[in-house]
């Protein structure tokens, strides 16, 4: 009989987490919950949300909290691939080349407004994000472990950006819609912002993970019970999406794999070893509204991809 996984330590490490991000984030739970759930199911983030909704604090936050190395790199429509990459320098005092690493060489990268750099720049990363390592003159350089990517766009502006390709947009395990906040929400973050509380919060908060903490509850996630019938509902979720008439294009078996991860990492996050059909509901439009494309005529009417995941999930039946 396989070993049932040790969730104390991790569950009191997310514990504290939560409660620093609280003192700086108000409400937001669903990101948050998104955004460790990415990191314990190594995947990476695209946040979408208009601008001032807390996309790129929450990405510092999460860097903050991790005792790793962080990189901001801000998306220009001049960034060039080295910028991030990095680049060969001429040592004259040895006479040879030497590769001098760009910010991709860091833990945690937060890329803001990653819609604004050209395609080349945008392929430069995504090469990054799915094999976790830079090849430069032959050489073959890996990233640190763990390694994660948050990048945020806003979903309106069309001036000056540079629409994402479907198959670099599969490279993220979640799109994470950031909405604004409720009303007594809003009254909170005016009323820390009057006390002076929220204008330095981030700065008080203190490390709670290591790099080695994260790799060890990663590897506790792995460990995760799935039962066959809750992969069997997965498959048949993914499967949907190409058999719909509405859908013109459907989500890939990385989609599946996705769902299962990021199902693993919210069962841990609710302090279980194992899989419900919750937790595959719960990541389920997280994981696909990046990965579907409706028919134009359905675009027309204005139907979006959320509506019709939602329309999907009840066609099938939930396994008991």
């Amino acid at each position: 009989m396989n070993q049932r996984p040790d969730l104390q330590n991790l569950q009191a490490s997310l514990s504290a987490v939560r409660e620093q991000i609280a003192t700086v984030i108000v409400g937001q739970h669903d990101m948050v919950e998104l955004l460790l759930a990415a990191l314990l199911a190594e995947g990476h983030v695209l946040l979408e949300g208009m601008p001032g909704v807390a996309k790129t604090l929450a990405a510092r936050l999460l860097a903050r909290l991790l005792d790793c190395s962080f990189a901001r790199i801000q998306f220009t429509p001049d960034l060039m691939p080295a910028d991030i990459l990095g680049t060969s320098v001429f040592d004259a005092r040895t006479l040879d080349f030497s590769f001098r690493k760009g910010p991709v060489f860091a833990h945690v990268i937060l890329t803001d407004e990653i819609n604004r750099a050209p395609a080349k720049t945008q392929a430069a990363l995504f090469e990054v994000m799915e094999e976790r390592q830079v090849s430069m003159d032959g050489v073959r350089h890996p990233l640190p472990s763990p390694f994660i990517v948050l990048a945020t766009q806003n979903p309106i502006e069309q001036e000056g950006t540079y629409r994402l390709p479907e198959a670099q947009l599969d490279r993220f395990l979640f799109k994470v819609r950031v909405d604004y906040p409720a009303l007594a929400e809003e009254e909170e973050i005016l009323r820390r912002h009057h006390t002076g509380h929220g204008i330095n919060a981030i700065d008080l908060v203190k490390p709670i993970l290591t790099a080695e903490n994260i790799n060890a509850y990663r590897a506790l996630v792995r460990q995760v019970v799935v039962e066959e019938h809750l992969l069997t509902y997965i498959a048949r979720i993914v499967h949907a999406t190409r058999t719909n008439a509405m859908i013109y294009l459907a989500a890939s078996p990385r989609a599946s794999i996705g769902m299962l991860q990021g199902a693993k990492a919210i069962a841990v996050l609710q302090g279980r070893d194992y899989v419900i059909p919750d937790d595959i509901q719960h990541v389920a439009a997280p994981v696909l509204r990046h990965r579907i494309q409706l028919i134009p005529e359905k675009e027309l009417e204005g139907f979006t991809p959320d509506a019709m995941i939602k329309e999907i999930m009840r066609s099938i039946d939930v396994p008991r």
